[in-house]
């Protein structure tokens, strides 16, 4: 699963209607460019594919209010809000992700009923221990990595970072159920985007943001 897809739609969802550069500019903000393939070309390919597969509805280009080239603007369809939630869960449960599968799905957790964000990371954390517990019936990291050669520390990376994870996802749990921010159904959510007209302090510089509309 990559990211992109997952951040794309959020973005454009959580606009209503966005142009390309819209949505790049809160993925830039959000930081999303050094931590995931949310790239410039990446994010304008994946605006164009998605609306070719019926994901997001382009609408007839606009002129740019800032004088530039017109802009297409796009919205997400139902088959795209299927999609998105669909992508977001699995961002939140499945435990063999990459990091910004699950960023991304963090990201957008709010989207969520309180509920069902705290199932979903219980699922995560089963799916967790139970890839902890196949693995150390031949490891055993009591015994220390070097028990069986230097391979014994790729399987200590990998059994670490599980544990870590593990834990990271109780305490998020453990946050969210004591009424840690606003999930879907509680209020006015937290608003996630630049102000129209503020100046993102983490874009990219202005000769990429013109390469690709």
């Amino acid at each position: 699963m990559s990211a992109i897809r997952l951040l794309v739609l959020g973005a454009v969802r959580q606009h209503g209607r966005a142009h390309g550069y819209q949505v790049r500019n809160d993925l830039e903000y959000w930081g999303a460019h050094e931590w995931s393939n949310a790239k410039p070309g990446s994010i304008y390919h994946a605006l164009k594919q998605m609306a070719k597969q019926g994901l997001l509805l382009a609408h007839e280009s606009a002129p740019s209010t800032a004088g530039g080239p017109p802009r297409t603007e796009y919205e997400i369809t139902e088959s795209g809000t299927s999609e998105y939630f669909t992508l977001l869960r699995a961002a939140l449960t499945s435990y063999d992700q990459s990091v910004d599968v699950l960023s991304a799905g963090i990201g957008f957790i709010v989207d969520l009923e309180r509920s069902e964000a705290v199932a979903l990371l219980h699922e995560r954390v089963a799916a967790i221990e139970g890839w902890r517990a196949s693995v150390t019936e031949d490891y055993i990291p009591a015994d220390g990595p070097e028990s069986i050669g230097h391979i014994g520390e790729i399987m200590n990376l990998w059994v670490h970072s599980a544990d870590v994870g593990a834990e990271w996802t109780r305490g998020l749990i453990a946050r969210i159920e004591a009424g840690a921010y606003t999930f879907a159904g509680e209020g006015d959510p937290f608003v996630g985007v630049l102000p129209e007209g503020r100046e993102n302090p983490y874009a990219t510089s202005a000769a990429d943001r013109d390469a690709s509309r």
